[in-house]
């Protein structure tokens, strides 16, 4: 028998389908072709027997393909052109023999078929229910009606399959999409190429979903598309968000630019190293971006603001807290400016700080015009002081002094003669002689410049305290002499603070403490009176005489006070 030409009668091996068959020996030559195999490949009836299988597909391999796998290949046709093939092997035996029965798959769309590719039939169908349950898809024919849609499409479009069968996708337009949107997906798949794109529709009640689309046209033996297949993914809530980020995105951009256009603004890493810088901040510094990018803010630093001053801004920035402030700056040419200041710390996912955004507004003329009128409070006060003081002394060393000779005159007519009008003359002239003193006293009292600031509190306090019985405890550690507008300031501050306990506290009892700290001077006026609400009680010509004699000379002032629990006033002066 001849091994290489073993052929078996047709109706025992011819399998009952349409389909392209040949069965070859385990040599690999081809026993039997059906009609259509041969015309698959070119060839007339009997033409194929006995010729080895390589030369219709070049690359099978027999042994090595899997029984029952769909394998796609590319074959040799007779007349030298190249074939895209899909076809199946299953092997069995004939008596002795072993045999390959290959049977070729009928597959019209041969447009996107690839190389070396391979599907088991098993795969195709799990394939297949994966798509119908997480896709939406739909059919149509060459003319754009329906011929099937999955559950999906109902679910989504809410309409029923039989509303969908036979009609055109026209029932879900939503109209949102121009004329020309619609023509230039026709184009494209009509050419035979695939489109991609993402659409909103209407649904059955009115309602409008959208769905990324992608339509796969199904090409014939001619080049032209008889179906087509569309696939779509709905991704309604998805574009709302995209919606949402995107107003979100340019509401960004608006502030953004209203920022850059109104502040000066400048972002550090958690370094503070400088990051970004818009223009206004160039303007304001007189310094280029490269000049300042990758530096810190050193750069444009004063030296006006205390190591403590910055120590503090660190602190706040570092712990996460917004930290707000005036920050005297020097620009490139010298010139100093004012800014007030805002910082804002990022903080990231972890809690840990990232970067800081620093928005500043020039405020340099406004606190020219505040160190204008500081400057001048300063000097009314001190013009103020030096009429107390020449009032003072002209009471004391003239009027008073007058007045006294005119007592002693009064008191040698007393000794020569005793008349009722010489001693109600004593008695007034002595009232009003000690009415001048007080005057004088309150004026300027001249113990404050002879002696110094401690003997003049002592005796004031005595004499407050005798006038108006209200006892007053003073602790003072003071070791060193102060300047004379810093004693005066600290003497005035007590006196206008014990002026209002005596009218408004309802106290009789006050304290004063002085205390010397190692940069500053510490001065506490406290009485357990009655109080005020702060936030319901307007600033007075005391209060605000108080806080600009504090500014004056350096320092500070807080009031605190609760009601039925006293008020608490504490003035701060650097040493």
């Amino acid at each position: 028998m001849d091994r290489n030409n073993q052929l078996p009668k047709k109706r025992e091996i011819a399998p009952d389908s349409s389909d392209a068959t040949i069965l070859v020996n385990k040599f690999g030559n081809i026993s039997y072709a059906n009609r259509q195999a041969q015309e698959q490949f070119g060839y007339r009836e009997g033409e194929l027997q006995g010729k080895s299988l390589k030369e219709l597909l070049p690359e099978i391999s027999l042994h090595q393909t899997e029984e029952g796998k769909v394998v796609h290949q590319y074959g040799q046709h007779r007349h030298g052109r190249v074939v895209s093939i899909f076809y199946r092997i299953n092997f069995f035996q004939l008596g002795e023999e072993n045999y390959y029965l290959i049977v070729f798959q009928s597959v019209k769309d041969r447009s996107r078929l690839k190389r070396q590719q391979s599907y088991p039939l098993k795969e195709l169908v799990d394939l297949q229910f994966a798509l119908d349950e997480s896709t939406i898809v739909a059919f149509t024919d060459k003319k754009g009606k329906i011929t099937y849609v999955n559950e999906k499409f109902c679910e989504v479009s809410k309409y029923s399959a039989d509303e969908l069968i036979g009609k055109d996708h026209k029932i879900i337009n939503s109209s949102y999409h121009s004329k020309g949107f619609m023509e230039n997906l026709w184009k494209t798949i009509s050419s035979g190429k695939v489109w991609r794109g993402e659409i909103k529709n209407k649904a059955k009640d009115g309602t409008y979903y959208w769905v990324d689309t992608t339509i796969v046209p199904f090409i014939d033996d001619q080049g032209k598309p008889y179906k087509y297949l569309a696939i779509r993914k709905e991704i309604t809530e998805y574009k709302r968000v995209v919606e949402e980020l995107k107003n979100s995105l340019n509401e960004l951009i608006d502030l953004k630019f209203a920022l850059d256009a109104s502040s000066i603004v400048a972002i550090t890493d958690q370094k503070g190293t400088i990051t970004y810088v818009n223009d206004q901040f160039l303007s304001i510094s007189k310094y280029s971006r490269e000049e300042l990018l990758g530096q810190d803010h050193r750069i444009i630093n004063s030296g006006y603001h205390s190591k403590e001053y910055f120590r503090d801004l660190w602190k706040t920035i570092s712990s996460g807290k917004v930290w707000k402030g005036e920050i005297k700056n020097r620009a490139k040419d010298g010139t100093h400016y004012w800014v007030d200041t805002t910082i804002v710390p990022f903080i990231n996912e972890k809690g840990k700080l990232y970067q800081h955004l620093a928005i500043r507004h020039e405020v340099t003329q406004r606190k020219n015009a505040e160190e204008e009128l500081q400057k001048m409070m300063t000097r009314i006060i001190d013009v103020q002081e030096d009429g107390r003081k020449r009032l003072s002394r002209e009471l004391h060393d003239g009027i008073g002094q007058n007045l006294y000779s005119h007592l002693i005159t009064i008191n040698r007519l007393q000794a020569e003669l005793s008349h009722p009008l010489l001693d109600q003359m004593q008695d007034e002239t002595a009232e009003i002689i000690e009415e001048l003193r007080d005057i004088s006293w309150e004026l300027r009292p001249s113990v404050l410049d002879d002696l110094g600031l401690i003997p003049a509190i002592r005796s004031y306090l005595c004499r407050f305290s005798e006038h108006h019985s209200i006892n007053v405890h003073f602790d003072c550690y003071l070791t060193t002499r102060l300047s004379s507008n810093k004693e005066i300031t600290i003497y005035r501050i007590i006196q206008e603070a014990l002026t209002n306990i005596r009218k408004y506290a309802d106290a009789d009892e006050a304290a004063v403490t002085i205390r010397q700290m190692e940069e500053e001077l510490r001065i506490v006026i406290e009485d357990k009176g009655k109080g005020f609400n702060i936030k319901e009680v307007s600033r007075g010509v005391g209060l605000f005489s108080m806080e600009e004699r504090a500014k004056a000379a350096g320092g500070s002032i807080n009031v605190n006070s609760e009601e039925t629990k006293g008020t608490r006033i504490v003035l701060e002066i650097p040493l």
